[in-house]
């Protein structure tokens, strides 16, 4: 006599399932246009101000001067995204980045020949404003994506796709900023920067705002607000774990600052073969994203994590050493890849372990972590390369990583063990 089984069908995960959501669609529709057009203007910014002051200097200038505001509103900015509705910090954050990019365009017409006299200054301020700016928007557009999904199940898919929108835009803005600039020159490029972050605020018109989420306990002051952020970080071994290890990996294996050099004085490659290697950490990490939206982590993700940032170690190592422009190539590939990993895992698990009335402080802390590791880390890699040399200093600081990452694996035993359900 034949018995029915009674086994539950496993659930067949969609991985298109966030991207049924309308206004998740408007979401990562407008965070593409306005990576877009900060990649696009990044690029003109820097060709416009070395072409005025003929100093390379002045390009680490632009960075600092967009770094130093952001970082240092940041924990500012978290708080403010936990006590404002989320939707308004952006729309009025938009209105500011929109305001930024029609003046650098301005500058580049009649109207404003009277600024020249100050030559880059006028530039550099309204670098500087946009940085606050975007200071403001980071902790803002992370708590209100969640808003949008509100099935925790979905943080995973959501973040994927959100990452593979921003990686795809960091690969073609670079590209479209110099086309623009090389074939329309400098006031089309502008004109097209303004008109993306003009699309993006109307894509986020279009969401419907979202109240705040309820907070636990009595209303703090500002000081109270931060030190309770700072607090949950810092009393939170898995996320403060993330956060270090993410931190410590970019501030010791980030060789991207030194690709010039390797193009031109060790892979021997030329301006074409620099744009290749500065595209292909990017063109790994949309080709992960991709497929963790169809194939998303979830046993094992802590050591998946550390294991994937030892990979990334490991890769850096090989790039130092390698003197073949392929297997340059394929090594930052494949450490664009297991960063994604990692910087999906290592999102996902923020979101998930993170309070909603929360989620702004928190990710300010986050970008000061993230924030600080890139520009610092910058300034490591050159000192180490002049100190070192230039493939001893991407050795040791893929070694660092590695050793970084044997050091969280033996602490954490939290971070080790996660897994989501």
């Amino acid at each position: 006599m034949a018995t029915s089984s009674t086994s539950p069908i496993p659930e067949r995960h969609d991985p298109y399932a966030v991207l049924r959501l309308p206004e998740f669609r408007r979401f990562i529709s407008a965070r593409f246009c306005i990576t877009l057009a900060m990649q696009i203007q990044a690029v003109v910014v820097g060709w416009q101000i070395y072409d005025i002051t003929k100093d390379p200097f002045s390009l680490g200038l632009i960075g600092l001067a967009e770094a130093v505001p952001s970082i240092t509103v940041a924990l500012y900015a978290g708080h403010v995204a936990d006590i404002v509705p989320r939707k308004r910090i952006i729309i009025t954050v938009l209105s500011v980045l929109l305001f930024c990019s029609l003046a650098l365009l301005v500058y580049t017409m009649g109207i404003g020949e009277f600024l020249r006299m100050w030559g880059t200054l006028p530039i550099y301020s309204i670098i500087f404003l946009s940085g606050i700016a975007r200071g403001f928007m980071g902790p803002a557009v992370f708590s209100f994506m969640p808003q949008l999904v509100k099935d925790k199940s979905l943080y995973s898919n959501a973040i994927s796709w959100s990452s593979t929108t921003w990686q795809a835009a960091s690969v073609a803005g670079p590209a479209l900023g110099g086309l623009l600039y090389a074939f329309g020159g400098v006031t089309l490029a502008f004109s097209v920067d303004a008109a993306l972050v003009l699309l993006a605020l109307v894509f986020y018109g279009l969401i419907a705002g979202r109240p705040l989420p309820e907070s636990q306990g009595p209303k703090l002051n500002i000081k109270e607000s931060l030190q309770t952020g700072l607090k949950f970080v810092f009393g939170n071994q898995i996320i403060l774990s993330a956060l270090a290890l993410d931190m410590f990996a970019v501030l010791f294996g980030g060789a991207v600052i030194l690709l010039p050099v390797f193009a031109s004085d060790i892979l021997e490659i030329g301006p074409q073969g620099l744009g290749a290697l500065r595209s292909a950490p990017a063109i790994g990490s949309v080709g992960m994203a991709v497929y963790l939206a169809h194939h998303p982590i979830t046993k094992g993700a802590g050591k998946k994590m550390l294991w994937c940032v030892a990979g990334f170690g490991a890769c850096i190592i090989g790039f130092g050493l390698s003197d073949w422009f392929w297997l340059s190539f394929i090594l930052l590939l494949l450490s664009g890849l297991l960063d994604s990993v990692s910087m999906i895992i290592r999102s996902t698990l923020i979101h998930t372990f993170t309070p909603e009335y929360m989620k702004g402080r928190v990710s300010s802390v986050n970008n000061i972590f993230v924030g600080s590791s890139n520009e610092i880390g910058s300034f490591e890699s050159g000192l180490a390369a002049k100190l070192m040399g230039v493939v001893p200093s991407v050795v040791f600081g893929g070694t660092m990583t590695i050793l970084i990452v044997s050091f969280t694996a033996w602490k954490a035993d939290q971070l080790r063990k996660l897994s989501f359900k």
